[in-house]
């Protein structure tokens, strides 16, 4: 008796490569929308700022790529960039949480600054990292943040900064909370001067970054459906034992409120900036 599977048809490789006609993409060129869970090409959403074309929901991105999405090409210039955070008051495992920050943001520090130009109008420019520890307020973000300000101020530009921020840096108490004053203080002083301050808010910008620097612009932008607050809802509704309005502390509702002064999406950030900053510029001035 013949036994089984006896003239079975041997495997060809080049036969199973020809049968299998799916392409398949790898999963690192791939990404989630966490909106509408939709699968989302890499390249497609860089060309269209890392917003989703399906839902126009803003993806979170770090802070290099937002300016290089946002300036004119190799026109940023990084200041401050030897500056970082050390464990000043000896807290428990923060050596080894900004160790890990600076792997997994591939940055320093939770702030970006540099100079750079938007539709070839010079300016500053400051970008907060959200894979750095949530793009907390640390010692090193207010000292950088306020240095650009001063090399603002002498130099005659004005200021263009994307927050996006969990608050102060527990792990360095009062000096971290006392970043909000030493940073406005540079607002006040490049204000004075007559300089241009325009923050656009980010999902989510919140606690003493919110209280201080992110809301003291001359012209408050959001992205859309970006969580803009000092405390959480929860807080707030565990405060006051009270049901909090349906988007409460989303942009869309601070616009209502006349908290915000536009909200741009991304893709038309570059344009809009490029006009205020023209609309702005120091001669022009009355």
């Amino acid at each position: 008796m013949l036994k089984k599977g006896l003239f079975k048809k041997p495997n060809n490789r080049l036969e199973g490569a020809e049968a299998n006609k799916t392409p398949k993409v790898p999963v690192q060129m791939m990404l989630h929308c966490p909106s509408c869970k939709t699968m989302l090409l890499e390249v497609d959403l860089d060309e269209n700022c890392f917003v989703c074309k399906n839902c126009g929901h803003h993806l979170k991105i770090g802070a290099r790529k937002r300016i290089t999405l946002l300036t004119d090409t190799d026109s940023f210039s990084e200041l401050f960039a030897d500056l970082s955070s050390v464990n000043i008051l000896d807290f428990p495992e923060y050596d080894k949480k900004l160790e890990k920050a600076r792997t997994e943001s591939g940055e320093t520090e939770g702030v970006l600054c540099g100079t750079a130009a938007i539709g070839g109008m010079d300016c500053a420019i400051f970008a907060m990292e959200p894979s750095f520890m949530m793009g907390s307020m640390g010692t090193v973000v207010g000292e950088k943040i306020t240095s650009l300000f001063e090399f603002a101020t002498a130099n005659a530009l004005p200021v263009i900064g994307f927050t996006v921020s969990g608050g102060a840096r527990m792990q360095e108490g009062i000096l971290s909370l006392m970043q909000m004053a030493k940073v406005s203080g540079a607002v006040k002083l490049h204000s004075d001067a007559g300089y241009l301050y325009i923050t656009v808010l980010t999902d989510p910008t919140t606690g003493g970054v919110t209280a201080s620097f992110a809301m003291e612009g001359d012209i408050l932008l959001a992205e859309p459906h970006a969580l803009i607050g000092f405390a959480g809802p929860r807080v707030i509704e565990q405060t006051i034992r009270q049901k909090l309005p349906a988007g409460f502390q989303r942009s869309e509702f601070l616009l209502e409120k006349g908290f915000v002064d536009a909200i741009v999406p991304r893709t038309q950030q570059q344009a809009y900036l490029a006009q205020l900053l023209r609309m702005h510029r120091k001669e022009h001035a009355l």
